[in-house]
């Protein structure tokens, strides 16, 4: 009986939980951008600033897996060369890594 009394609400305290209740969420909005967010941007730019560099003769492996040269540039896509004359147009958004 005694432990149903001691989880009775108290008192006197109805609405001071709002300004405590606004902190946490800024709290919470915080982490997510400065852990989630703001690398997650960063690493797009690293990325768009990798594929607006790509230059003819670069080795590319792409997001399938191809290995190959590139052979031809264009504004959205990519030719490349995977060996015996095998040249293969890609989007620049499927090249994963440039291999330096």
């Amino acid at each position: 009986m005694n432990l149903i009394l001691a989880m009775a609400p108290q008192g006197g305290e109805g609405g001071g939980g709002l300004v405590g209740t606004l902190i946490m969420f800024g709290a919470i909005f915080a982490i997510f951008y400065f852990m989630i967010i703001r690398p997650q941007q960063k690493r797009q730019k690293e990325r768009d600033a990798m594929i607006n560099a790509i230059q003819k003769g670069d080795k590319i492996v792409t997001s399938s897996g191809i290995h190959g040269t590139v052979a031809g540039l264009e504004d959205k896509t990519v030719l490349v060369d995977c060996g015996n004359n095998v040249k293969l147009k890609f989007e620049r958004s499927a090249i994963a890594t440039v291999i330096k």
